[in-house]
């Protein structure tokens, strides 16, 4: 097991907490995920993403990790795959409860409604762990305010990457207070590209077909009406750009608002 040692956990480096963990989750061989304390002073917006890590002989190994978590939760919750050669991954996938995480002082990430024009419809389209900034985001009540409806579409290769599923399509409609709001608005989408599923193919292929929107209910995708997050690996992000791109959507920045908006950052080690 590799965690932080006794003396790892009496200073945090600058710029960044020790917390420590509570839950571990693994859901696939390959996929697992946590809980550990919130420091009272972080602040973030839903969608956002932390510098988190370990530290190893004394210094930081971080890379960055959007919060599972919506802003208003008083823990911190992360999703992860496992790389057995990866530099930070092949260490953080043996955390158990109490051991100890650093955590970025400062979450940005451009996966914020202020970096979209108003729309009707909000699309999420997520592929393996960039599930998690729409995790942190479908909880957040303020998403609901702007949008008709929200459509998160998660496609990974097997059934049993598809984490949170059951909490997204039954815990989260029966939530005591967003419930309500997610019944109404929350459309829910996932697919597997591997192995027998209801649902089957990339998003990409599915929203040139139409698929997608007869199975969401809505009419076809356009900048008139949808706006569009993107979170998965740099060639689904490239697929999804260069889609969305060809029928007229614009890229939104923290800088200046458009109506869609990619995240970059994406743990591959």
């Amino acid at each position: 097991m590799t965690t932080a040692t006794a003396a790892d956990t009496l200073s945090a480096p600058k710029g960044y907490t020790l917390e420590e963990v509570t839950h571990v989750h693994h859901w696939t061989g390959s996929l697992f995920s946590f809980r550990c304390t919130r420091s009272p002073a972080l602040r973030f917006t839903s969608g956002q993403f932390a510098m988190i890590g370990l530290l190893v002989e004394g210094k930081p190994l971080v890379r960055a990790y959007s919060m599972v978590s919506p802003a208003w939760e008083e823990h911190l919750e992360f999703l992860s795959i496992k790389v057995p050669d990866g530099p930070l991954t092949s260490r953080l996938q043996h955390i158990q409860p109490g051991g100890r995480v650093l955590i970025g002082a400062k979450p940005v990430g451009t996966l914020v409604p202020e970096n979209l024009l108003p729309g009707r419809n909000l699309w999420l389209l997520a592929t393996g762990t960039g599930i998690a900034p729409f995790l942190s985001l479908i909880r957040d009540p303020e998403i609901y305010d702007r949008y008709e409806r929200v459509i998160l579409a998660h496609t990974v290769r097997e059934a049993a990457e598809l984490a949170y599923r059951g909490h997204v399509a039954t815990e989260l409609p029966d939530h005591e207070l967003l419930g309500g709001m997610v019944r109404e608005k929350l459309i829910y989408l996932p697919a597997v590209t591997r192995e027998p599923f209801p649902v089957q193919g990339r998003i990409t292929a599915r929203l040139q077909s139409g698929e997608a929107e007869r199975q969401a209910g809505v009419e076809p995708l356009s900048p008139g009406r949808d706006r569009v997050m993107v979170c998965g690996s740099e060639a689904m992000n490239a697929d999804c750009k260069a889609l969305l791109e060809a029928r007229g959507f614009v890229e939104g920045s923290n800088s200046e608002p458009g109506t869609y908006v990619v995240e970059k950052a994406f743990v591959t080690k």
